[in-house]
C-alpha cells in the first residue's frame, strides 16, 4: 500500500501543511489509520529549478562519495527522522518543478515522520531557494553570468542535515578527503542504519540520540584519532541542546555564535555549517580554493579588498555567490 502527498517547497519546515499551500497546488495530509511502509511525497520547488544540475552536483560532491546514489536521473539515499531509518528515492516530477520522494522503511511511516523526511529532503535540495534576486544581481556581472548559464536552475544542495556536517567539519580537518570518508563511514556502519533502495545498501547518518550513545573511548576506537574522539564526544552532546528550527531562521549573528560554542568549531568550520548546513547565505568567508575559483571566474588576481567587492556586490546572496564560484567556476 502506497499513501501519496503533495507539498510544496519547505511545506514542512515549521508545521504542517495546510490546504491550499505549496505553489497553488493543494496539499493533502495522508489519513494516519492508512500509513504503511511505503509513501509517496510530491515536493514543489521554487522554480527555476534543474533537478539534474542538483544530480551532476551531488555526484561530483566529494564528501558524498558512495553514500547517495544518482544513476539514472534517480536520487537514492537513506536518512534518519523520528527515531526511523528511511529509504529515499527521488525523481524529477513531469512538467513542474517537482520532486518525486519514495520513502521506505522497515515498518509504518507515520504522517508525523513523512513530514519530517519531506522536510529534510527539501531543505537538503534546497527546492525553497528563491533565486530571483541573485540571478538579476548575475545578469549585471558579465564574467560570473557565464557561471550562472553553466548551472542556471540549479538549487544549493546543502549536506543532507547540519549534524552530519557538523561531524564531517571536524573529521575533515587536516587530514585527507579519503581518510575523512573512511572515519565517517565507520561511524556510520557502527551505528548500522541501514536499508536498501533501489536494490543498493544505503545508510542514514546517525542522529545526535545515537551518537550520544558512544562514550569518547568507542568513539576513538572507530575513527583511529583521539583528538577527533573528543571533539565528536563534546560537540554532538552540544548538538542536543540547540534547536534546528533556530539556527535556520534566527538572527545569523547569534546562530553563528551558537555554532562557534561547540568543540573543535571554529570560525571556518561555523561559516561551513551556516552555508552548507543551514542554508545561511547572508555573509561568506573566502578561503583558499575560493579565492582561486573566483579568480578564474574573473581572469584577474584579487587581493583582499578586491574579493571584499565582489562579495559586496551579492549582499545577503554572497554565500550563494561563493558556492556557486566552487562549483561552476
Amino acid at each position: 500500500m502506497t499513501d501519496t502527498t503533495s507539498l510544496g517547497a519547505g511545506a514542512f519546515a515549521t508545521s504542517p501543511p495546510t490546504a491550499g499551500q505549496g505553489y497553488g497546488r493543494t496539499v493533502t495530509a495522508p489519513d494516519t489509520a492508512a500509513a504503511s511502509a511505503t509513501r509517496t511525497v510530491r515536493l514543489a520547488a521554487r522554480p527555476p529549478f534543474s533537478f539534474s544540475a542538483s544530480l551532476a552536483f551531488i555526484g561530483a560532491f566529494p564528501a558524498m562519495t558512495g553514500q547517495q546514489g544518482t544513476a539514472q536521473d534517480t536520487l537514492t539515499l537513506a536518512l534518519r527522522e523520528n527515531g526511523t531509518t528511511l529509504g529515499a528515492r527521488v525523481t524529477a516530477a513531469s512538467g513542474e518543478p517537482a520532486v518525486d520522494c519514495l520513502l521506505t522503511a522497515a515498518a509504518p511511516i507515520s504522517d508525523a515522520t513523512a513530514q519530517a523526511a519531506a522536510d529534510r529532503l527539501s531543505f537538503h535540495l534546497g527546492l525553497a531557494d528563491d533565486l530571483t534576486d541573485f540571478y538579476r544581481l548575475a545578469r549585471l556581472d558579465r564574467p560570473f553570468s557565464r557561471v550562472v548559464d553553466r548551472l542556471y536552475g540549479y538549487h544549493q544542495v546543502k549536506f543532507p542535515s547540519p549534524l552530519e556536517l557538523l561531524c564531517w567539519a571536524i573529521l575533515c580537518q587536516r587530514v585527507p578527503m579519503p581518510v575523512a570518508r573512511n572515519m565517517k563511514q565507520a561511524l556510520v556502519e557502527a551505528i548500522g542504519n541501514r536499508i536498501t533502495v533501489d536494490g543498493e545498501p544505503r545508510w542514514a547518518f546517525p542522529d545526535a540520540e545515537q551518537l550520544a550513545t558512544l562514550d569518547e573511548p568507542a568513539l576513538q576506537h572507530l575513527i583511529g584519532n583521539q583528538r577527533k574522539a573528543g571533539y565528536l564526544y563534546r560537540a554532538t552532546r552540544q548538538w542536543l541542546d540547540l534547536d534546528e528550527a533556530f539556527l535556520r531562521t534566527g538572527p545569523y549573528d547569534e546562530v553563528r555564535d551558537q555554532l562557534l560554542s561547540l568543540t573543535g568549531i571554529g570560525p571556518w568550520s561555523a561559516t561551513f555549517l551556516l552555508i552548507r548546513g543551514l542554508g545561511r547565505t547572508e555573509h561568506l568567508t573566502p578561503d583558499k580554493e575560493m579565492i582561486r575559483a573566483a579568480q578564474r571566474v574573473y581572469g584577474r588576481t584579487l587581493d583582499d579588498t578586491a574579493f571584499a567587492e565582489l562579495t559586496t556586490r551579492y549582499g545577503r546572496h554572497q554565500g550563494y555567490w561563493g558556492h556557486y564560484l566552487r562549483v561552476g567556476g
